[in-house]
C-alpha cells in the first residue's frame, strides 16, 4: 500500500495538472482506508477493526461538520467546502489507527502516504495549506484517542495488576 503510493508519488511530475493530483489523492485516501479497515479483518481483529471504523466515522461526522458551518471558498472556486480536509482528515485517522493497533513499522508509511493525500489536495487547487494541516489534525486525533494498542493472545500476568505483552 505505502509502496504503490509512494511510487506514485514519486513518478508524479511537477507540473502534473490538477486533475491528476486530485484523482492521486482520491485513490490514496482510497488506499489507506482500505489497508486500515482490511488489515485488522484479514487478521481477526476485530476490537481492531470497530476501533478503526469508530475513528473513521468520528472524524468524517466531525470534518463534514465544519465544513457545514465554515462555508470556505476552495481555491479552485468549484464550492464553499474547502475547510477542512476531508481527503486528508480520513487519510490520518487511517493511519493514526494502523500505527496504534501495529506499531510505527505499518504506521509511518501510512502516515507518509497521509502527507501525500494532503499535499495532493493542495496541488490538486482543492484545499489551502490549514484546510490540510487542520484536516491532519482531526484524523490524527481521532485515530489517537479512538484506536489502541493491540493486545495479543500470549499476555503473560504478573499480578497486582501488570503483565507482559509480546
Amino acid at each position: 500500500m505505502a509502496a504503490g503510493t509512494m511510487s506514485l508519488a514519486m513518478t508524479a511530475p511537477a507540473n502534473a495538472s490538477p486533475a491528476s493530483w486530485d484523482r492521486a489523492s482520491s485513490i490514496a485516501r482510497t488506499g489507506i482506508v482500505s489497508f486500515s479497515l482490511g488489515l485488522p479483518a484479514a487478521k481477526g481483529d476485530w476490537s481492531g477493526l470497530k476501533q478503526d471504523t469508530l475513528a473513521l466515522g468520528a472524524t468524517a461526522v466531525i470534518t463534514e461538520g465544519l465544513k457545514l458551518v465554515s462555508h470556505e471558498q476552495r481555491p479552485d472556486g468549484s464550492d464553499d467546502h474547502s475547510f477542512p480536509s476531508g481527503h486528508t482528515s480520513i487519510s490520518f485517522a487511517a493511519a493514526a489507527g494502523i500505527e496504534q493497533r501495529y506499531g510505527w513499522k505499518l504506521g509511518l508509511p501510512a502516515h507518509l502516504a497521509a502527507a501525500f493525500v494532503g499535499l495532493a489536495r493542495v496541488e490538486a487547487n482543492k484545499h489551502h495549506l490549514h484546510d490540510v494541516v487542520i484536516g491532519a489534525a482531526i484524523g490524527e486525533a481521532a485515530g489517537l484517542l479512538l484506536a489502541h494498542k493491540r493486545r495479543h493472545a500470549h499476555n503473560a500476568p504478573l499480578g497486582a495488576g501488570f503483565s507482559i505483552v509480546f
